[in-house]
């Protein structure tokens, strides 16, 4: 399944229906006088989240949406019926966005959550709105509105609690894999995670959290160099970042400057945010010398730094009861 988390759309609700002018005329009512019935309100269009839905594909290949529009009214001042309102699936975690003035009308998280984007119209009068004593056989109707109509933009940030971020090769996608049952792609080169990959961690009380893997960041990143850039809103909602470094990288401290600075360019708060210092690949340090480079490192960012090789499955469940002692706090 191709991986779509941004799409534009144009949404029109309905136009509400027409009044119509109508007189009563029936034997024994004499003087029936006016009976136009109103039109009824065009259909409003709605956003609701689905947890079936995992990516915004569907709106690759559909990007108009019309909700119906309501019948004219009747005689006998019969209303005419409503537009059904148009409701639109979209995966948890989509933010719905208006283009022109960049209001955000929606942040659907919850299943079932709902939102109105784009009213009906109201429905015109029928002529029975206009009987007065100066005008006992009103000709008048009104037509009905208009629907709204708008251009709005969709972003999907996934909802997991803890992200997993770092250089291309650091092994995110590896660490992922040992931890949950995700199978993301992985191989010996960079940029191998293309998409965002999710999986399900099981905690002591049985409970899951969702962990994410983020495509590997570089120098840039935020300002739209890589695949970072593209990503980087998928942890906004996190409470948690995983900052994964390479034990076999030439220059680990730098490694870890390159990506906190990017989470600073990009803002949103994710520079803030509470987050564990991972040493990866531990088979690629020396017993000599793995002491002396978590210590440099300590020193260097003011943190303490987790040993782990997640090849190896070595150190993991330390990482995860710091994981879990974070989440608590």
């Amino acid at each position: 399944m191709q991986f779509i988390d941004q799409a534009r759309v144009i949404v029109r609700a309905g136009k509400g229906g027409d009044g119509i002018v109508a007189f009563r005329r029936e034997k024994y009512v004499p003087a029936g006088g006016p009976a136009g019935g109103d039109g009824g309100r065009g259909g409003n269009v709605l956003f609701e989240a689905d947890s079936n839905l995992q990516t915004l594909l569907d709106f690759k290949f559909m990007r108009m949406f019309n909700a119906p529009d309501g019948t004219r009214g009747g005689p006998n001042r019969c209303s005419g019926s409503s537009g059904k309102d148009l409701i639109i699936k979209v995966p948890c975690g989509t933010e719905v966005r208006h283009m022109n003035t960049g209001i955000i009308l929606g942040d659907l998280i919850d299943h079932g959550q709902k939102v109105v984007v784009a009213f009906g119209g109201r429905g015109g009068l029928g002529n029975a709105h206009y009987l007065s004593n100066r005008n006992r056989a009103p000709e008048k109707f009104t037509e009905g509105r208009e629907g709204e109509e708008w251009l709005l933009q969709l972003e999907l940030k996934l909802l997991a609690e803890v992200g997993i971020i770092g250089l291309p090769n650091a092994g995110k996608s590896t660490l992922i894999s040992v931890l949950s049952s995700a199978k993301p792609k992985i191989a010996d080169y960079p940029f191998t995670t293309l998409i965002p990959n999710l999986g399900v961690v099981r905690r002591p009380s049985g409970d899951g959290t969702l962990f994410a893997d983020i495509p590997g960041l570089i120098a840039g990143a935020a300002r739209g160099s890589g695949l970072g850039f593209e990503f980087l809103r998928h942890i906004e909602r996190t409470k948690l970042l995983i900052h994964l470094l390479d034990g076999g990288s030439e220059d680990p401290i730098n490694d870890f400057l390159i990506v906190e600075k990017e989470l600073a360019e990009y803002g949103n708060g994710l520079s803030d945010r509470k987050r564990l210092l991972v040493l990866n690949k531990k088979e690629l340090v020396g017993e000599d010398l793995e002491k002396g480079l978590v210590q440099r490192l300590e020193d260097a960012t003011g943190k303490q730094v987790i040993l782990i090789s997640a090849a190896m499955a070595f150190g993991l469940d330390m990482l995860l009861d710091q994981v879990w002692e974070e989440l608590r706090v």
